[in-house]
């Protein structure tokens, strides 16, 4: 063994820093559908649907297994909420109109063709 004198200091080195953590790959992959969703014409809605669950799921397991990519996956679901929500929007927006252009056309029609405005 080796032993040190009565009164010298040993010399300490501190333990070594842990290996960084591994980034969760479905943080990732719901970060990029997550901005797909914003930019992407109409299957924003299917890409912002994907984005979110694959958020939650990534937020699941890095909590359970100590893997980085926490901010990845919770800006990959911020953006999957926020293109969900704008594709919904325009798709019943789309809905309304297409509904209000039926309705005038149906009036129209029965003003200038009813005989009984005369």
């Amino acid at each position: 063994m080796n032993y040190q004198p009565y009164g010298q200091q040993q010399d300490y080195y501190p333990p070594p820093p842990p290996p960084p953590a591994h980034t969760n790959g479905k943080s990732i992959a719901s970060l990029v559908l997550g901005i797909l969703s914003i930019v992407t014409p109409y299957i924003g809605l299917l890409f912002g649907i994907v984005a979110i669950i694959l958020s939650a799921l990534s937020l699941k397991e890095i909590r359970n297994r100590y893997e980085g990519g926490r901010g990845l996956a919770i800006a990959g679901l911020v953006c999957g909420i926020v293109g969900t929500i704008i594709y919904a929007l325009l798709i019943l927006l789309f809905v309304v109109i297409i509904l209000f252009a039926a309705g005038a056309e149906d009036s129209i029609s029965n003003f200038y063709f009813n005989t009984n405005n005369i």
